[in-house]
């Protein structure tokens, strides 16, 4: 396996030659010609990517994996991926009691996850429709082991004997006690370790929830058909016509007629039955099979091992900085109501401000106070420049550089993927990043990063090397620009590059707890430390350059935007805390004592500065809570600590060495293996109360 990974060497050399690209430009006069300078990493992303031909070569297979030159291949990763699996079992199954059983579980998991995670990647990303249902079948054949291997009493019983001995945890490092653990855990969610009659019963929970989970996830994405005789024709015009009906598929929120967002949100989330019983299936069955893997609620059994700790301290953390954020918010959203009086061309005869009115007149309000022109903006950002700001930060704090490697022919799924390789000044090449950054059909609607394969030590005492996709959606480069990004397009770019280097940063010693493999409300924290540098002049003013004048990006522009984005940031809080809570209820008892909708009235009432509009049931259309059921205020709180972090670690010095080695060390080297509390604890000092993680976040609003 390293043998392969040196065959890129020669590739990143030739980035070693500084080979630099001119771009020619034509100025308002005819005398002079700028001459802007692209260094080699910023031309591979602002050149428009040229069709090369293939000369006989064979294909190497995407990611590698020779078994994947054709879309038949993945029946062939997938028989030999079973083939290695039961023989992993049987390993582990017969294994004497030792530590390197441990080995042995994550050998089991690295050797599912390589191709269930490629393939999950594929079928989400693949233009070529044959591919990804390949893919997709993997998926399926892959999930069904899983859990076949989940209800495995004889495994189960390996690992449970491992750290039922004292003799040989006491002879394991804390990682390996910590992976063992992690091992247990995962099977006893499956309720292997219970009686048959409850170990058959925690199955039948967890197909269920499953299914509910993709029903209610589809629902929330249905649009609501009304017939069109049903709706004013001034009404129904802002709106799509299907035949005789008008689909409503949106709030609709940044519509100019109030009427068109009235109807559009009494509509839109007007209570539907069906979605009504599938989540309180989904939420019962939840709570049935915590209770019967012994967790008083979902939400204790969902924050096990997070930097939360328990629904209880998530509350108190909500509740303390709810308080702190509604009079502010209130603040924030009252001018609003003379805004909308004196907008009255497109309102009713109410001034009050509405739910369905918020975004639209915050939006309106900071375009009028700030007028920040996005397109003016993105001339500054070309996606090559921001490559080279990313390159300059993560050398400065780490010592890494993202060096072009020219993918072999069929490593990749589509011609204008490109692929890096993370360079260290002294410990040499440590992963590879794939940047799927232009639009195309078929592509993840919403930028995000996958972990192909993560980073573990082999037997061989040689490291596995991490490989991620980062996917954004960028406009390729086309009439003599480059791809431009837009501030918050930037944000984005930088949050998912902060995914990627925890990835290639961690260097734990097995793959199941590397990287952003860790509690959820963690995995965030260093992406959300990138966006502070996206916003912070001083980094800005180093790689910001217009496009074709190279002049430097003006600070009074991003002055400006940070103003206008700190407006009503109060109210945007507190809309995020309402969520949370929300989520927090539905998860917290069972049986609940009133309705959905109900809880939600009440929590909305209590927490928004904007009541409940009674007959809508706004959290029907809520897909996060299939994903991150409990889990929703990980955003909230990553965001607190990341800011906590940035205030006192970086802010007086954003590009100190000696603090991003620390931040290495101590935050991102340990991936999942360490606590994440004792992590935060050791980069800051001490263990950061509820209050101090409050006050940090309202400082940052202010």
């Amino acid at each position: 396996m390293m043998s392969s990974n040196r065959l890129f060497f020669p590739s990143l050399r030739c980035f070693e030659k500084h080979i630099w690209h001119t771009y020619l430009v034509g100025r308002c006069t005819r005398k002079s010609r700028s001459v802007v300078t692209w260094s080699p990493l910023a031309s591979a992303f602002n050149l428009k990517t040229k069709w090369k031909i293939n000369l006989g070569k064979s294909k190497v297979g995407l990611f590698e994996m020779p078994e994947l030159s054709s879309p038949s291949g993945f029946q062939n990763a997938q028989q030999k991926c079973i083939m290695e699996a039961e023989e992993l079992v049987l390993e582990a199954i017969n294994a004497p009691t030792t530590p390197h059983i441990v080995s042995i579980f994550d050998k089991l998991s690295d050797t599912l996850c390589c191709v269930a995670d490629l393939a999950d990647f594929i079928r989400l990303a693949h233009p070529n429709t044959k591919f990804a249902q390949a893919a997709e079948d993997t998926c399926m054949s892959i999930s069904a082991l899983v859990e076949r291997l989940n209800t495995n009493v004889e495994l189960h019983q390996s690992i449970k004997r491992l750290l039922d001995c004292k003799d040989a945890m006491d002879s394991m490092d804390e990682e390996s006690k910590k992976v063992a653990q992690l091992f247990l855990f995962d099977f006893e969610q499956s309720g292997i370790h219970l009686d048959e009659t409850k170990r058959l019963e925690a199955v039948k929970l967890n197909e269920d929830i499953l299914l509910l989970g993709s029903q209610f996830m589809q629902g929330t994405q249905m649009p609501t058909a009304l017939h069109k005789n049903q709706l004013p024709e001034h009404i129904r015009n802002g709106f799509t016509v299907d035949g005789n009906n008008v689909m409503i598929s949106s709030l609709h929120s940044d519509h100019h007629s109030e009427l068109v967002r009235e109807t559009a949100y009494k509509v839109y989330l007007y209570p539907n039955q069906t979605q009504i019983s599938c989540l309180d299936k989904l939420l019962e069955s939840r709570h049935r099979l915590a209770n019967l893997v012994g967790f008083p609620t979902f939400a204790h059994r969902a924050l096990r091992g997070t930097m939360a700790q328990s629904p209880k301290n998530v509350m108190e953390f909500l509740k303390h900085l709810a308080v702190r954020l509604q009079p502010m918010a209130k603040e924030e959203i009252q001018p609003l109501n003379s805004v909308k009086k004196v907008n009255n061309k497109y309102s009713t005869n109410s001034n009050e401000l509405k739910p369905w009115d918020c975004s639209y007149y915050m939006s309106t309000t900071k375009k009028q106070m700030y007028d920040v022109d996005s397109v003016d903006l993105s001339q500054y950002f070309s996606l090559g420049s921001c490559m080279d700001g990313l390159n300059m930060i993560f050398n400065c704090l780490y010592g890494i550089s993202l060096a072009n490697v020219e993918p072999h022919y069929g490593e990749t799924w589509a011609p204008d993927v490109k692929k890096l390789g993370v360079m260290h000044e002294t410990e040499g090449l440590l992963g590879y990043i794939y940047c799927d950054f232009y639009d195309r059909p078929s592509k993840p609607p919403h930028d995000c990063h996958f972990t192909i394969r993560g980073g573990r030590v082999l037997e061989d005492g040689s490291y596995q090397l991490p490989r991620v996709v980062l996917v954004c959606t960028c406009i390729p480069a086309h009439s003599g620009a480059p791809a431009l990004l837009t501030h918050g397009m930037l944000e984005n770019l930088f949050h998912e590059f902060g995914h990627a280097i925890h990835s290639m940063l961690a260097r734990t010693k097995f793959q199941h707890v590397t990287g952003t493999r860790c509690a959820t409300d963690f995995a965030e924290v260093p992406s959300i430390l990138m966006e502070f540098f996206a916003n912070d002049y001083r980094i800005l003013k180093k790689f910001a350059k217009h496009y074709k004048t190279h002049e430097t990006l003006p600070e009074e522009m991003i002055s400006n935007l940070c103003s206008s984005k700190k407006m009503f940031s109060a109210y945007e809080m507190q809309t995020q805390v309402f969520y949370s809570i929300l989520d927090q209820v539905f998860h917290a008892h069972h049986p609940l004592n009133k309705s959905t909708t109900e809880i939600l009235a009440d929590v909305q009432n209590n927490y928004s500065c904007l009541p409940h509009v009674p007959g809508t049931a706004w959290q029907l259309r809520f897909g996060h809570l299939v994903g991150y059921g409990a889990k929703y205020y990980s955003y909230v709180l990553s965001k607190a600590v990341a800011t906590k972090i940035w205030r006192q670690c970086f802010a007086d010095d954003p590009l100190s060495r000696s603090t991003g080695e620390k931040f290495r060390r101590e935050m991102l080297a340990s991936g999942g293996s360490k606590d994440p509390v004792t992590l935060v604890k050791n980069m800051i000092g001490h263990e950061p109360t509820n209050e101090e993680l409050v006050e940090s976040l309202i400082a940052g609003l202010q």
